[in-house]
């Protein structure tokens, strides 16, 4: 791929073209430009229209059983393209290969999850939501919840991390609900997402207006916005908070959906010995949350709290494992970390760094230094090496707690007892996921309980599952994500919880063989 790539957008099933150069999207391992996007001249307004009127009412004539067929087809498609996309992942986002298929496969597997799901709801295109409520004494007069489609569109405005998952369990959802699509991925690493547009296209599984791929910029996209159409935004808090409060989004009453800053934290037990099996999970999964996709995860682990008699001991095994991450160009072979997604973003985190270090001590890593594994001069590309710090006062450090750095950089802090542990997450105002490491049942449940309201997700690391464990970051289709306070108050996914949110839950009130009939046999009940 080279300079000469032009990022199209596909409006009203047809590829069109924006006005002017647009937006360039660069190698961040070179500097090279890769791509020109532009949304310039694009009808956003009627791109919508044509997208409820003929998207909208071509899937809801489907089945949930034939909208899964259309996502497994979807999934294979990913499956089948997977190197292709992989080397785009790298090219356009510093991805290793390891990187992208976290990415890549995340995306493939969520449509295949979400296939199954039409499979077993079977030949309907209605939800029943719970059981039916008698009303009446001498008539058959009841009432009963029904979940049917929304008949907008599904916008959605994503982050530049997961070009292709990040759609992509938005898209299942929204599909399965019966919702036509509008994608608009970060422009910065839109290449995976455009070739995914073009592979979907050309598969001829889409029903016509079902999909519309928006290439650069949204520009006045939310103005066109109606009350039934959902509008579902991964990203920074302060976009998020322009999102809710854009006047369109008001005055109609828009459903928004926000996955935002997330400061998710990991505690170790005071019961976990350094060596054990509890140990050593705790150990490899936070440096790998800091280092896999060098950072730039919404999962990733940014605080870590830790018996004040161990932090030494957490220190030294943390800064032993991160010594070990090997950084450069993600094509060369063993580089387990590549750079940051761009310049901008790659200055960003040295600035948060300042910030964090304001309120303790760098003890791995430093900002300004990076030795590369491939032999590249430390000045080109957007690298940098994990930088671990240490903050021994988390109660007079805000910004600790406050400060989200997108990139691979955590911060570790000292606790005293459960309770002093539940007060200092809680700090970070709501979070995607905290992860508690310990063996220690006694223990677990009272850090859990006290934690679970700030958060969507509690990952229990523990010697029992530390064979097969996922980890912390990975999100999975079948399981709620999203979080409370700053992570957005939104969520995502959770098996049937994620179709609901493209969905509106109508009560029914009159005979039940009224309402019987109009549910009919194929509504499947949840």
């Amino acid at each position: 791929m080279n300079d000469s790539l032009r990022i199209r957008s596909y409006v009203q099933d047809q590829w069109v073209d924006g006005e002017g150069e647009g937006a360039r999207l660069y190698n961040p391992s070179t500097g090279e430009v890769m791509a020109t996007a532009s949304t310039t001249g694009v009808d956003m307004g009627g791109a919508l229209a044509h997208a409820r009127r003929v998207g909208g009412a071509n899937l809801r004539s489907l089945s949930f059983a034939e909208r899964g067929a259309i996502l497994k087809g979807l999934s294979k498609v990913v499956r089948e393209h997977r190197d292709e996309l992989l080397e785009l992942a790298r090219t356009n986002g510093g991805n290793t290969a390891g990187d992208g298929s976290f990415d890549i496969d995340g995306a493939s597997g969520t449509l295949f999850f979400y296939s199954n799901l039409g499979r077993s709801l079977g030949e309907g295109s209605l939800l029943e939501d719970g059981e039916s409520l008698p009303l009446g004494k001498e008539t058959s007069l009841c009432g009963r919840h029904v979940w049917v489609p929304r008949r907008g569109a599904a916008v959605f405005v994503n982050a530049f991390n997961f070009p292709a998952w990040g759609f992509a369990e938005k898209m299942a959802c929204a599909f399965l609900a019966g919702m036509p699509v509008v994608v608009k991925p970060a422009t910065l690493t839109a290449c995976v997402a455009f070739r995914l547009a073009e592979l979907f296209v050309d598969s001829g599984l889409l029903p016509a207006g079902s999909w519309t791929f928006l290439a650069g910029p949204a520009g006045d996209l939310l103005d066109h916005l109606e009350g039934q159409d959902v509008l579902a935004f991964t990203g920074s808090a302060a976009t998020g908070r322009k999102m809710r409060s854009h006047p369109r989004v008001l005055d109609k009453g828009v459903r928004v959906s926000v996955e935002a800053d997330s400061l998710n934290s990991a505690v170790l037990g005071p019961d976990v010995e350094e060596g054990s099996d509890s140990w050593n999970l705790f150990v490899k999964e936070v440096s790998r949350e800091m280092t896999q996709k060098a950072g730039q995860k919404c999962t990733a682990t940014r605080r870590v709290f830790v018996p004040a008699d161990r932090i030494e001991a957490v220190i030294a095994a943390l800064t032993g494992r991160l010594a070990r991450t090997t950084i450069g160009e993600p094509g060369a072979e063993g580089v387990r970390m590549g750079p940051l997604a761009s310049a901008a973003q790659l200055e960003d985190v040295k600035g948060g760094v300042g910030d964090l270090a304001s309120v303790g001590e760098i003890v791995f890593g430093d900002p300004e230094i990076v030795e590369r594994a491939d032999g590249g001069s430390s000045g080109t590309g957007c690298f940098m090496s994990p930088v671990l710090l240490r903050c021994d006062e988390p109660r007079e450090a805000a910004v600790v707690h406050a400060r989200e750095v997108f990139g691979p950089v955590a911060t570790v802090m000292p606790y005293d007892g459960a309770e002093e542990a539940v007060e200092l997450i809680a700090l970070g105002e709501g979070s995607l996921v905290a992860s508690v490491y310990s063996d220690d049942a006694v223990f677990v449940r009272q850090v859990v309980l006290g934690i679970a309201p700030y958060h969507g997700r509690v990952y229990l690391g523990s010697a029992d599952i530390a064979g097969e464990a996922w980890g912390p970051g990975a999100v999975l289709p079948g399981l709620v994500h999203g979080g409370p306070g700053r992570a957005g108050a939104s969520e995502e996914l959770g098996g049937l919880r994620g179709v609901y949110h493209y969905m509106q839950r109508t009560a029914l009130e009159g005979s039940a063989e009224l309402i019987g009939s109009i549910l009919g046999e194929g509504a499947k009940s949840t």
